[in-house]
């Protein structure tokens, strides 16, 4: 026995759970005073945050809410959302934000799939609420939530969510969790192909992707973050977590709006945000794009943003950081780091390296691009093809209900993303497709994303999306989906020529299609609904 374990135990006194439910309390009695939410004409300080997030632990017990009991919400970015993402948990309960862009159906399987209990409603939803809740044989209690910025809408429920926190104590005592790897939050994924999959997030999990986002940034205290990422995605990255854990403000918008989004930077001093790639095309497009007084940082994940969008916002005063992770990582888990001296590359040269997706958060253990099917890794060349895999804290729970995809997802002890990426000499990984968009065209693959870096380049295209096409000939072609920007015009012959001029001809669309992209709720464009309209093509 090691001299380090006789005597040394562990115990209340050294030993106490992650919570990001720790953040809240530190924050609001180190800075009561600091301003915590700006909503339209609304005002709250830390210290009337808190009581609002304890006040709704309260009442939600008095309704029967307890541990392991899941509260569902169908809301936008609005403060009872920020005020779910801890009165929920302070009771044990699960966390279970709905996207607001789903059918009823899909709505339905979610509430009945996670056995939600309660459900909190912005009345903008209760048209789609109600039919969901028609499909259910044990609807949970719902609770109308009235937004003073959404005066339309009809009360869904008799239950009001301010009456309900006037109900509550705002010195609620509420509950530590006893085991950090209780379940704190439910995410469901997209569901493209058959039902979506519940993943599950623990205490611990969030304190660590809501640190490591800080670290990431370089975020210093009281950032002033503005809320154009959707809340329910994710649980909005964790940055719900990270703002409150960094007593910053959180800057509320029900819906992305690029005139808004530049608006609100201006009038409060936005220091950060996060979006989509399409969320910083918008504001490259936006009427207006003089330069803000002061320096805005932005996180963007997913495809890599194209070096004109880069560029574009850049040139805005606004800093592009760039990371990439999943529902099942909490979000954000690799990131660009970026090296000073990078600085004196070329615009394009810089716009380059940060389209990578990056190396590990700190909090993440395990970052590598293997062989899909052996595990092994693959030549750190900047040329070979590998899945990304990932280990470590900030990897879920697992699928709820779902041991077979758990199982498969984590075969060889390491989580499976479905991402295409190779590996570059410093490290840094590179995103090239998703397994299932990798198209194969004559034994050849050729990277979606890469085509579609140049199509956004070409100076009437405003969006682009490219697919594979069924060929007789080649098995796949490459299929570019184009929407080009207001006052401009383009030839389908004049886009194919132009991507000649810069890949391989066999990596140039064969066919080129000017529409506008369908979209999720978070900005992603559905490559799904686009394999099935090339499919359709003559």
């Amino acid at each position: 026995m090691s001299i380090y374990t006789q005597g040394l135990a562990k115990g209340p006194v050294n030993h106490v759970a992650l919570t990001p439910l720790s953040f809240i309390e530190r924050t609001a009695h180190t800075y009561p005073d600091h301003l915590a939410v700006i909503h339209g004409s609304l005002r709250r300080t830390w210290a009337q945050t808190y009581a609002r997030c304890r006040r709704l632990a309260a009442a939600l017990a008095t309704h029967g809410i307890g541990p392991g009991d899941t509260v569902a919400t169908m809301l936008p970015n609005i403060p009872p959302m920020l005020e779910a993402h801890f009165g929920v948990p302070m009771l044990g309960a699960v966390l279970n934000t709905l996207n607001i862009r789903l059918d009823a159906t899909a709505i339905a399987y979610m509430l009945r799939h996670g056995e939600a209990k309660a459900l909190l409603v912005d009345r903008e939803f209760a048209t789609v609420i109600r039919a969901a809740l028609a499909q259910l044989d044990n609807p949970p209690l719902v609770i109308d939530v009235n937004d003073p910025e959404y005066p339309q809408g009809e009360p869904i429920s008799d239950l009001d969510y301010e009456a309900l926190l006037e109900s509550g104590d705002p010195d609620f005592a509420w509950a530590w969790p006893a085991d950090e790897w209780d379940a704190i939050s439910l995410n469901y994924t997209s569901g493209t192909t058959g039902n979506p999959k519940g993943v599950v997030y623990h205490h611990r999990g969030a304190f660590l992707n809501a640190v490591g986002n800080q670290m990431a940034w370089g975020m210093a205290h009281h950032p002033v973050y503005l809320w154009t990422l959707p809340m329910f995605h994710c649980n909005g990255w964790c940055y719900p977590w990270t703002i409150t854990a960094q007593a910053g403000t959180h800057v509320f918008l029900r819906r992305v709006d690029p005139v808004k989004i530049i608006e609100l930077i201006r009038e409060h001093r936005v220091s950060h945000f996060c979006g989509a790639p399409v969320v910083l095309n918008a504001l490259a497009n936006a009427p207006d794009t003089t330069p803000f007084e002061h320096p805005v940082a932005v996180m963007t994940a997913g495809a890599a943003p194209p070096a004109r969008v880069i560029a574009s916002v850049e040139a805005m005063n606004v800093q592009v950081t760039h990371a990439y992770g999943l529902t099942e990582t909490y979000g954000p888990v690799t990131v660009c780091a970026w090296h000073s001296d990078w600085d004196q590359h070329s615009a394009d040269e810089r716009a380059r390296l940060k389209a990578r997706q990056g190396v590990r958060y700190a909090t993440l253990e395990g970052l590598m691009v293997a062989d899909a099917d052996t595990g092994l890794a693959v030549p750190q060349d900047g040329k070979t093809l590998g899945e990304i895999f990932m280990r470590g804290n900030t990897v879920m729970k697992g699928y709820l209900g779902n041991e077979q995809a758990t199982a498969e997802a984590f075969a060889g002890d390491w989580f499976h993303t479905g991402d295409l990426a190779v590996w570059h000499p410093d490290g840094y990984v590179e995103v090239r497709d998703r397994l299932k968009d990798i198209i194969i065209s004559g034994g050849e693959n050729i990277s979606t994303i890469e085509v579609e870096s140049v199509l956004y380049r070409h100076p009437a295209v405003l969006e682009a999306a490219v697919v594979a096409r069924p060929d007789d000939k080649w098995g796949e072609t490459p299929c570019a989906f184009v929407t080009l920007k207001d006052n401009h015009s383009a030839t389908a012959e004049q886009i194919i020529l132009f991507v000649r001029e810069h890949l391989a001809s066999f990596k140039a669309p064969k066919t080129v299609v000017f529409t506008v992209l369908p979209k999720t709720s978070t900005g992603k464009i559905q490559k799904y609904v686009l394999r099935e309209e090339a499919k359709k093509l003559q």
